[in-house]
């Protein structure tokens, strides 16, 4: 590790290593606290924000440049733990020609007739993009959960439906990521920890805002009512699947800027663990560009200089 690395990662540890749960020992939901905030005022944590936008800029023209890794992003949490926004606020400024977002809903007739990973392998960045789960291949260990209806509807061989699907889900995810980090793909997962009163009033504010009236359904009260279900499943899902290659970063989202700090360090600390840099051009191409440039600069002598 060089130096920079070093001073980045030191620099940015406070607001990653406490939510980072990588398989190793214990782990209560209960125990992560919903309103941390990290020692942080807003306007601090906007200082941060912005830096790491920065940063997040120079690493992913890097990373596309050398097209060698792969970013993976994967963000789980309940109605209106303020996914959307953090996607929003943290890749401002992004090349979209290098990064994409991928929204998994309702999974359509054509996905069903497939494995339960399908849809989402389809959508996996290739080397030297970012690639953003808004929601994921979890889904089928969170919902389909909560509502066994739903499996039914997957077209299992009924046999293969037993008491230990999930634990066989479980399995085949993290077998699935290990193969990815073992092929240049680097893989985080957040799960927005919102509390159960903070949805509450962001769902407030979506029926009291115009604007914001799109956002709401009744079937997300009825979710809702599900809560200690969908706590209980989503605990399960990280005790299960953290790993070292793959560890979940169980991200305080009861205040979005300081969610946002946290999810922006992670990912730029990540990203400086990989030495990206722009490709070095070998000496004969050198030698070629010299020939082009010296061609280019006589077709343009006597010729009209171009504004800047």
């Amino acid at each position: 590790m060089n130096k920079k690395s070093k001073s980045l990662a030191s620099e940015l540890d406070e607001f990653i290593t406490p939510f980072r749960h990588d398989g190793a020992g214990k782990f209560h939901l209960k125990d992560h606290k919903t309103d941390e905030k990290g020692g942080l005022d807003k306007e601090t944590a906007q200082a941060i924000l912005d830096a790491n936008k920065k940063r997040l800029v120079d690493f992913q023209e890097k990373l596309y440049a050398q097209d060698r890794w792969s970013l993976l992003l994967i963000f789980q949490g309940m109605d209106a733990s303020g996914k959307d926004s953090a996607i929003k606020a943290i890749f401002e400024g992004i090349n979209p020609q290098g990064c994409d977002v991928h929204a998994f809903k309702q999974p359509t007739s054509t996905e069903l007739d497939h494995d339960f990973l399908w849809r989402c392998m389809i959508a996996l960045p290739p080397r030297g993009h970012i690639g953003i789960f808004n929601r994921s291949h979890y889904e089928e260990c969170l919902v389909t959960r909560v509502h066994p209806e739903i499996l039914d509807k997957e077209k299992l061989p009924p046999r293969l439906v037993t008491k230990n699907i999930w634990r066989e889900r479980f399995e085949d995810i993290s077998a699935v990521e290990r193969y990815l980090s073992r092929n240049g793909t680097v893989i985080l997962k957040f799960f927005l920890n919102v509390s159960k009163e903070e949805q509450r009033q962001r769902f407030l504010d979506r029926l009291e805002e115009p604007s914001k009236n799109w956002k709401f359904s009744m079937g997300d009260i009825s979710e809702r009512a599900l809560w200690p279900r969908y706590q209980a499943v989503y605990q399960d899902i990280v005790r299960h699947t953290a790993t070292p290659f793959a560890a979940w970063y169980v991200v305080p989202a009861d205040h979005k800027w300081f969610a946002r700090v946290v999810i922006g360090s992670v990912i730029v600390a990540a990203l400086d663990q990989l030495d990206l840099r722009f490709p070095r051009v070998d000496k004969e191409s050198l030698s070629e560009f010299a020939t082009v440039r010296k061609a280019l600069e006589q077709e343009g002598k006597g010729g009209k200089k171009r504004d800047k």
